[in-house]
């Protein structure tokens, strides 16, 4: 079998769907084959980032492999920052790069797209992949694809494969059916054991999910779990949209002095706090309303469960909870706080547009229309869809690199085949928005709000003095018909309601709503939050 279509079976068999990506001509023997098999469907985009965003929200979506197929060099370093994002965030992306073909690279020329030196490439993804290969060996391709793949279904990271020009055609072996490792049951048995007696004494335990609970497709077993504990349940920050569809009733999610006091109180002032899956990042704990105790945790998270001063290594989550789900469970039955009610009723009326409004307008429309899957970039739109309707949420939390939302969108709809929402900033839709233009020939019509002040209004919160926080006026929605979509301006309450009825009751093309408000200008929630770090770190 040729080297590509072994690759692609295996990208099929370890969870794969399709393939996002932009050839090149060192990629182009690899893409012709990708295309000629059909073994997974093929989605080109206009630049490598938006090849690495969507990449990262499809497998964030289906709980499986993203792929991201690039070019050497110049595509390849493109791709970098949204193949970090997804380490940090525990998204498993599989980058898969063209390379030159070995004659080549002895032929002792210095080569177009080559860095410093050939395997330049190869070194800078060492950094934000957990396993890498170059399979330049027909010999050994097949077990270090099966080794790369494994590592990615595994610890749910980005991994690298460089696939040298001459080599997309190669025979090989097919790659062998996805083993998961082997663990140790009795590791696992006794940090379950030691789990369930510490929140069998705890008087005040809390429950947090967050991004392994869905990398690792276990929202239903979690789900299960907690409702056999009777503990209250909150998420994460980037977690946010996790158990949705369950029947578990969310008290909300954490966000320190930025959230709900009431979910912060019960987060800080339990004796037992198990992470199921959480990431202990600042975006997630930095803005701690109290002393929020690390020792009180239990952390579930990287194949190891950390109940106090020591650890259980090599204890995957799935196996983990597994664990706990056999063990007999005397549930609490103890009172949780409901979730909070989202804010809803937009007064359509000639009031200038705040932040919260936009949210007021989308509530409603699910309300009205069903809900739709949200990918939203980094800002004030990520804070503001903290106060969306429960529904599913793919955001840059933790890495908060700006560009994601609009690509990510657009691979969450090629992925899952259900209508996206899309929140983004002017910002950052001057860098990836663009890709809309991809929209009418890959068959999606996602419905994509601009929150537009003209400003960087999250930076200007920090440093308000700076002039260079200060945006052009861009009128995005006169662009969009010239990429294949409609777009609507709006900048009173009335219009942002009728713009929004009207996008979401009109298909087939994407729908653009720019919102135009003053700067300065934040959502509640961002609010509190940049008070909050102020005063943590004394510049209040």
């Amino acid at each position: 079998m040729r080297l590509t279509e072994a690759l692609l079976h295996a990208l099929k068999a370890y969870g794969a769907r399709e393939v996002f990506g932009i050839p090149g001509d060192f990629a182009l023997p690899y893409f012709r084959i990708i295309e000629e098999t059909g073994v997974l469907p093929l989605h080109t985009m206009s630049h490598e980032p938006g090849v690495g965003f969507a990449a990262d929200a499809a497998a964030r979506w289906h709980g499986g492999l993203g792929v991201a197929a690039v070019t050497y060099g110049a595509g390849a370093f493109n791709v970098v920052n949204a193949i970090a994002g997804a380490y940090a965030e525990k998204s498993p992306v599989v980058v898969i790069s063209g390379a030159p073909a070995r004659a080549e690279s002895a032929s002792g020329l210095l080569l177009h797209h080559q860095g410093p030196h050939l395997d330049s490439q190869f070194r800078v993804f060492a950094e934000v992949t957990c396993a890498q290969a170059r399979l330049d060996d027909p010999r050994t391709a097949t077990v270090e694809i099966s080794r790369v793949l494994a590592a990615a279904r595994e610890e749910a990271r980005p991994v690298y494969l460089e696939l040298p020009r001459d080599m997309a055609a190669a025979e090989i072996e097919p790659v062998p059916t996805y083993v998961p490792s082997p663990v140790v049951p009795e590791a696992v048995a006794a940090a379950a054991t030691e789990v369930m007696e510490r929140l069998a004494k705890a008087k005040r335990p809390v429950l947090m999910v967050g991004v392994e609970v869905r990398r690792y497709g276990l929202e239903a077993k979690v789900a299960a779990l907690a409702k056999q504990l009777g503990l209250p349940v909150v998420t994460s920050f980037m977690g946010r949209g996790l158990l949705t569809d369950a029947e578990v009733p969310l008290a909300g999610t954490y966000l320190g002095v930025a959230g709900d006091p009431e979910v912060t109180a019960m987060v800080e002032d339990a004796d037992v706090l198990l992470l199921l899956g959480v990431i202990l990042s600042d975006t997630n704990f930095g803005v701690a309303a109290g002393d929020l105790d690390l020792k009180r945790t239990i952390r579930a998270v990287d194949r190891a469960v950390h109940p106090g001063h020591h650890v259980y290594p090599g204890v995957p989550l799935n196996a983990f909870v597994d664990a706990l789900l056999a063990l007999p469970i005397e549930g609490r039955g103890s009172k949780r706080r409901a979730a909070p009610v989202p804010p809803t009723g937009l007064v359509a009326d000639d009031r200038p547009i705040h932040p919260r409004d936009i949210i007021k307008g989308l509530n409603d429309a699910f309300a009205r229309h069903g809900r739709l899957p949200a990918a939203s970039d980094m800002g004030d739109c990520l804070f503001s869809a903290m106060d969306l309707a429960p529904t599913e949420l793919t955001a840059p939390g933790y890495y908060a690199g700006m560009g994601f939302g609009v690509p990510a969108g657009m691979g969450m709809q090629l992925a899952s085949g259900v209508r996206t929402l899309v929140l983004v900033g002017d910002g950052a839709f001057q860098m990836t928005g663009w890709e809309l233009g991809n929209c009418r020939r890959l068959g999606i019509d996602p419905i994509v709000v601009v929150f537009n002040n003209r400003s960087w209004e999250m930076l200007r919160c920090f440093q308000p003095e700076s002039a260079f926080n200060d945006l052009d006026e861009w009128r995005f929605a006169d662009l969009a018909p010239a990429l294949g979509g409609e777009g609507v301006r709006v900048e009173t309450r009335a219009e942002l309601a009728q713009a929004l009825e009207r996008a979401f009751t009109t298909r087939g093309r994407f729908q653009l709503v720019e919102v135009v408000y003053p700067r300065g200008q934040l959502s509640p929630t961002l609010e509190r939050f940049v008070q909050g770090v102020k005063r943590l770190s004394g510049n209040a």
